[in-house]
């Protein structure tokens, strides 16, 4: 039971898996942090209703919990682009072109005998053994 769970925890795909979350989640930090003090106070500088809330509207006037926030939401999607682009490129990307390199390396086994040629081979043994006799 062990070696069937080290089996799979050693296999490529389950660490390169806990790799890239690792590093994702740590890159994620990075990103919001560019996002929420570098790009939200360039969206929330377009305006909306009320400059001091940012780029949105308020849909009951006198009821600020009402206000939709769009800078907020375009700010979630540039930072989720962001975080999966440099995901793609320096984490899957060159991984594919490593896979697709030991793929190239590797030779093709032999190949398995046809049904005749089993069947030729048996009906030889089987001629060689009757002559013997």
């Amino acid at each position: 039971m062990l070696k069937g769970f080290k089996d799979f925890i050693m296999r490529g795909n389950v660490v390169e898996l806990a790799v890239a979350v690792v590093i994702g989640s740590a890159f994620t930090a990075i990103v919001t942090a560019f996002t929420t003090g570098i790009i939200k106070p360039l969206i929330n500088s377009i305006g909306g209703s009320d400059p001091a809330q940012g780029l949105g509207f308020q849909l009951v006037g006198d009821k600020p919990s009402t206000f939709i926030d769009l800078g907020t939401v375009i700010n979630a999607a540039i930072n989720f682009l962001i975080v999966a682009a440099v995901v793609y490129f320096v984490l899957v990307l060159p991984i594919k072109k490593i896979q697709e390199r030991r793929e190239r390396g590797k030779e093709a086994g032999p190949s398995k005998p046809t049904d005749v040629e089993l069947l030729t081979e048996i009906r030889d043994l089987l001629q060689e053994r009757n002559t013997q006799r």
